[in-house]
């Protein structure tokens, strides 16, 4: 009989996107497997989940404002809207586990899947555990996590270390720079900076390599530039006005194991998935850690890296005054890219994704 899973959470691409590996993971140890995604009704997993082939229902629950809002005075309703939406979810669809990543959705699906006697496995991407894990952690069967140390927020013998499940286009992508040039019509034989600040954009990256954008193309290099929506007609605005057409900007990119393949060195947020793939494509980067971030979880993600002599980290604060020149140093020193390189390699967990998997199907009875 084929086995039923329910993926629940999302928000932002650092949930959506391990949730799809894992996903992929699952069908390809078992291909008849059938998969549910639940998510947060207006996030960006109702439109990337059914980009990537799976079903998704999404339930009516929101986040806190951090800021006086009237529109949280409107939560309790909403969680127990989606509670309830949760339960029919789960009765209508009988899932054999149910899987949480983190953000809101997970934590309405799977309180409700664990009274339901369903067991749960919680997927923690960053060394800080999130809210949502921590409160449902208590009931889950198992904890797949990416860093050491996570016993000082879940129960040890609930534990695992698997890493974090990455796209598996971005292995091996050394060998597709040649496509990867000519899908974003930059020249071979110039060094490229990719510049991202995860699937929704940073403000204060994408400000400080506007403002350098001169002093990069002045020294020879392109820049290839992943700016989020908010940002992209200011980002297109200053390549217009420098007159280049060594710079290309765009407000989000799908094929990242391109993106990848043809940069020299990455400037990225600190997100788990960002880290993580960062490892995987062993490129050398330069962390920009978002400081809002719950708990400051991105310095903690990126220091994990430096620690290793594996990143070199710009505090958000000192952007505007480093960032470019800190690129411009590491686009010209070549001994310390392929350091960075071999050290961020060696933090890689290419099977991440088929470890979880095997996890998930080892809690079906």
């Amino acid at each position: 009989m084929a086995k039923r899973i329910i993926i629940s959470g999302g928000g932002t691409g650092g949930h959506i996107y391990p949730a799809i590996a894992i996903a992929n993971a699952l069908q390809h140890r078992e291909p008849d497997t059938e998969i549910l995604f639940v998510g947060a009704l207006g996030k960006m997993e109702m439109e990337k989940v059914p980009r990537a082939g799976y079903k998704i229902v999404g339930l009516p629950i929101a986040g806190i404002k951090r800021s006086l809002s009237l529109e949280n005075l409107t939560l309790p309703f909403k969680m127990f809207r989606s509670l309830m939406k949760a339960k029919e979810v789960i009765k209508d669809f009988r899932p054999d586990v149910a899987v949480g990543v983190g953000g809101f959705a997970s934590g309405p699906l799977l309180m409700m899947a664990s009274m339901a006697g369903i067991p749960t496995l919680i997927q923690e991407q960053n060394s800080y555990a999130g809210i949502t894990n921590k409160f449902l952690a208590k009931r889950a069967a198992k904890i797949c996590v990416a860093y050491p140390g996570m016993e000082a927020f879940f129960p040890k013998e609930k534990i695992t270390m698997l890493g974090n499940p990455v796209r598996s286009d971005i292995t091996y992508v050394h060998l597709k720079r040649s496509a990867a040039l000519e899908q974003f019509e930059l020249r071979e034989g110039l060094k490229t900076l990719f510049v991202m600040g995860g699937s929704l954009g940073a403000r204060s990256i994408n400000e400080s390599i506007a403002d350098g954008l001169g002093k990069l193309v002045d020294a020879g290099y392109q820049v290839l530039w992943q700016t989020g929506k908010n940002d992209v007609d200011k980002a297109k605005a200053a390549i217009e006005k420098l007159g280049t057409d060594r710079v290309k900007a765009f407000d989000f990119i799908y094929t990242m194991d391109l993106a990848y393949a043809v940069a020299d060195v990455v400037v990225s947020r600190a997100g788990a998935l960002s880290v993580s793939e960062l490892c995987l494509a062993a490129k050398p980067a330069i962390l920009v850690p978002f400081p809002y971030a719950s708990e400051d979880h991105q310095t903690k993600n990126a220091m994990n890296l430096v620690d290793s002599n594996a990143a070199i980290l710009v505090k958000d604060a000192e952007a505007r005054e480093r960032l470019v020149d800190q690129a411009l140093a590491l686009l010209d020193d070549v001994t310390r890219q392929r350091e960075l390189q071999t050290n961020i390699n060696k933090l890689a967990r290419p099977s991440a994704a088929d470890d979880i998997a095997a996890e998930v199907f080892n809690l079906i009875q």
